[in-house]
């Protein structure tokens, strides 16, 4: 009896587990989504962009 309530245990541990990493993935595909979207309707570009200028800066 005992054997089988740590089953029981381990398998609800291992469904709120996997349901938990379904959210988080779930929530990286949103952001990603809305970043996609807002990266299209904006014309600026992002200030942290790694771009950088070749060219010394004139006076």
């Amino acid at each position: 009896m005992f054997e089988i309530e740590l089953h029981r245990l381990r398998h609800d541990d291992l469904v709120r587990q996997a349901e938990a990493e379904r959210r988080v993935r779930e929530a990286v595909r949103v952001r990603r989504a809305a970043r996609r979207g807002a990266a299209a309707r904006g014309a600026e570009p992002e200030s942290h962009t790694r771009r950088r200028s070749w060219f010394a800066r004139t006076a």
